[in-house]
């Protein structure tokens, strides 16, 4: 039993001392939290904690995009800490990006006081109807004997089958109050294993396959992952393109490396996996972008989908078999299959091998205003170390980070499937706090680094060798190509008047360098190369991403 603190009694715990026990024995090392009054009592439990390190951050959204990059780079849950009201509404971007990146996340909001609850008391919100559609689990305690089951159950819900966010809210006189109950061991359910009928059904299938593709996803994210992927796909000659913004699963260098599904595949490659003869969707959702718009699988292609949860399966596309299982489990169960293969494979593993090779090899030009983004992302793949930990935000300077960069494990590179602005900086912070020993590079445009740049503030506090790479353009790109080719020549909305962006990056006193065009390039890669921090504003080229400079 933990013993009693400030808010408990002699021999009893406080319920926020019940909880933090709880993560403390579930392995978690760190928390992430913008404080508030509402959970005071919580973050006393936290107070000089032997094993938990609270990282204090600067917003709430930062807060929870840091959770999640911990998350990725360790298999558990993120933990943030919020406030009610403005805390949690700040956090809810953490969330999606959460469900739209199959993470997983534990969100805790201080909530008022049980007398106020459906009040409408100062900053209440009802989080059950607020996260309804985006958290796995919302839980709200009004006792604190129930802090105990509540906090296991959150932890089971953000863990099992397909990984996501839960919101566990928590009355600030909940939290202070003794809790009788006993503590709850943390417990996952064991991976799905599929039935010996179902691999064998499945062997058969790609054995008869000339033209498969593998399109691995979210499943070969946890530990061993990636190496069951490799194993996988070698054993059984397999192309492997991966889903949405997942380019780190398989060495992007390797002759059955096919591509990813993004925004913006070339038509010759889509035109190439529409003949395959067997998509092996293997631990991922089919979401609108990893189908090219809800066009791909196309009809009359065999499908075979693999998913952790049953709820993802069987809809928007026929499946010739669709299995509720573990995507590494799958990969072990077929390691005992025969793995013959039909003679043409070879021809069509090289074909789809030679299409993306082709997407990676753009050749940048010289622009007059700035540089091609794209040089300084063939930089980073050039300079990144074996391991090196690569964040990016959203905005069209991370496209050729995409395409352009081959990524191999133990790499990693961390980007918001859902597509959200202000990631690049807080991740990077996360990344460099979970490892200091590695090369943490982080890329953001001028519109991310002044929605969350600020958690800069957290990496220099905490000694945190970030290198930053900041892309300066003036201008909401990514939208403004929308905006050209829709309403040519009409700019609305998309422009930016930036501050002096080397006065903001000198702020944070760490090396700041001023990149202008090819001649600074030599400079910029020393700095890549040297430790410590960085930040080097680069002068971007705007035409370059526009229809008119494509």
């Amino acid at each position: 039993m933990i013993e009693g603190g400030s808010g408990g009694v002699a021999g009893m715990g406080t319920a926020a001392e019940r909880l933090v026990g709880f993560l403390a024995a579930a392995g978690i090392d760190r928390a992430f939290s913008v404080p508030g009054e509402s959970f005071i009592a919580l973050l006393d439990a936290l107070h000089a904690h032997p094993t938990i390190d609270l990282v204090t951050c600067r917003q709430e959204g930062g807060a929870g995009f840091m959770a999640l990059a911990d998350a990725r780079l360790t298999g558990r849950p993120g933990v943030v800490m919020v406030s009610r009201g403005p805390g949690a509404c700040n956090a809810a971007i953490a969330v999606h990006t959460a469900e739209q990146d199959a993470l997983p996340l534990i969100l805790l909001v201080g909530q008022v006081e049980r007398r106020d609850l459906r009040r409408r008391a100062f900053q209440e919100i009802d989080y059950a109807r607020m996260f309804e559609g985006v958290a796995k689990w919302v839980g709200e305690a009004t006792d604190p004997d129930q802090v105990p089951e509540l906090i296991a159950r959150a932890w089971a819900m953000a863990l099992g089958g397909v990984p996501g966010p839960v919101v566990l809210a928590l009355p600030e006189d909940v939290l202070a109050a003794p809790c009788r109950a006993p503590a709850v061991p943390p417990t996952v359910a064991r991976p799905a294993r599929p039935a010996a009928g179902d691999l064998a059904a499945l062997a058969a299938l790609l054995r008869a396959a000339e033209r498969p593709i593998l399109l691995a996803g979210h499943g070969f994210e946890r530990a061993g992952g990636r190496a069951a992927l490799l194993g996988l796909a070698e054993r059984w000659r397999l192309p492997v393109a991966v889903s949405f913004r997942r380019q780190d699963l398989f060495p992007n260098d390797h002759p059955l490396y096919a591509g990813d599904m993004g925004l913006a595949n070339p038509r010759a490659q889509r035109e190439a996996f529409d003949e395959a003869d067997l998509v092996l969707a293997l631990g991922t959702r089919l979401t609108d972008v990893t189908t090219q718009g809800w066009r791909w699988p196309r009809a009359g292609q065999r499908l075979v989908h693999v998913c952790a949860e049953p709820r993802f399966l069987g809809w928007q596309f026929p499946t010739g078999l669709a299995l509720a299982a573990d995507a590494p489990e799958v990969a072990a169960g077929l390691a005992t299959e025969d793995a013959s293969a039909p003679a043409g494979r070879e021809g069509w593993i090289a074909r789809l091998r030679a299409l993306q090779r082709a997407e990676a090899a753009h050749a940048p030009r010289r622009r007059a205003d700035g540089l091609e983004f794209a040089r300084v992302a063939q930089l980073v793949g050039r300079v990144a170390p074996a391991d090196a930990i690569v964040t990016l935000d959203a905005g069209t300077f991370g496209a050729p980070f995409y395409r352009q960069v081959a990524w191999r494990p133990p790499q990693r590179l961390l980007a918001p499937v859902s597509g959200a602005m202000g990631y690049g900086v807080p991740a990077a912070v996360a990344a460099a706090l979970r490892h200091p020993g590695r090369c943490v590079i982080g890329a953001v445009g001028d519109g991310g680094a002044l929605m969350t740049g600020g958690e800069m503030a957290v990496a220099v506090a905490r000694g945190a060798a970030v290198k930053l790479l900041l892309s300066d353009n003036g201008a909401y790109a990514s939208i403004r190509i929308h905006q050209e080719r829709a309403y040519p020549g009409r700019v609305s909305g998309t422009d930016l008047a930036n501050p002096d962006m080397l006065a903001w990056a000198r702020a944070f006193r760490v090396p700041v360098l001023d990149v202008r065009g090819e001649e600074d390039l030599p400079a910029l890669e020393a700095a890549l190369r040297a430790p410590g921090p960085l930040i080097a504003v680069i002068a971007t080229s705007l035409a370059a991403v526009l229809p008119a400079g494509e």
